[in-house]
């Protein structure tokens, strides 16, 4: 039990403590706020910026720049989600959950296609093109990015985007060094499945509001 102690926390011993509950509250706000989408609540998005801002802060002080820019793209889609969850249509009525339309598929595919170019470029300007871990954070950060986006628009599909890149994230942090974020992940994976479901029952029951 200590060797597993060990390997999960020992990184932690050499990191500041301001940095050690910084990173903590930032996995209770993130958790928070998954939890909050898996309940279709508008509280997900200022629960999420509390804990993406404190993430772009220690992220860009860890030099994780590719994951810096995944935070500092939750926190802009979580003021775009914020206006769309909220915004009211002709009927009074505000945006249901849906699927998303064949229309919205191309700029998923550009965002995604854009996402890995993009990051791969700012890897390579700062050069961290250079380890197995910016391939994984590349396609990552495509994947978060395009989840969110869909997210915002309040898409069922985004849980399955969440459910693929939070998997792929257990490991990864892991291997750096971040055991509670890592954490964060496995329970985001099992929260993002009962989000699909609960979702999937919404729309599965009320079909002519928001199937379009």
């Amino acid at each position: 039990m200590s060797q597993i102690f060990d390997f999960l926390f020992a990184q932690y011993a050499s990191y500041e403590t301001l940095d050690i509950v910084l990173e903590a509250t930032a996995v209770v706000f993130g958790l928070l706020s998954v939890w909050l989408a898996k309940k279709n609540h508008i509280g997900v998005f200022p629960t999420g910026m509390i804990s993406t801002s404190i993430y772009v802060y220690l992220l860009l002080k860890w030099g994780l720049v590719g994951d810096m820019l995944i935070n500092t793209y939750y926190f802009i889609m979580s003021v775009y989600g914020w206006f769309i969850w909220t915004r009211v249509n002709d009927l009074k009525e505000v945006t249901p959950i849906a699927r998303i339309l064949r229309s919205e598929r191309n700029y998923l595919v550009m965002l995604f296609l854009g996402s890995l170019i993009f990051v791969y470029g700012v890897y390579q300007w700062f050069g961290l093109w250079n380890s197995s871990t910016a391939v994984i954070d590349t396609v990552t950060t495509a994947i978060f990015f395009s989840g969110m986006w869909l997210m915002a628009r309040r898409k069922i599909e985004n849980w399955i985007f969440w459910i693929v890149g939070d998997i792929i994230s257990i490991p990864l942090y892991l291997i750096k060094g971040f055991s509670l974020t890592s954490i964060q992940y496995l329970i985001f994976t099992f929260i993002a499945i009962y989000g699909y479901l609960e979702w999937k029952k919404i729309l599965d029951k009320y079909p002519a509001i928001v199937k379009r």
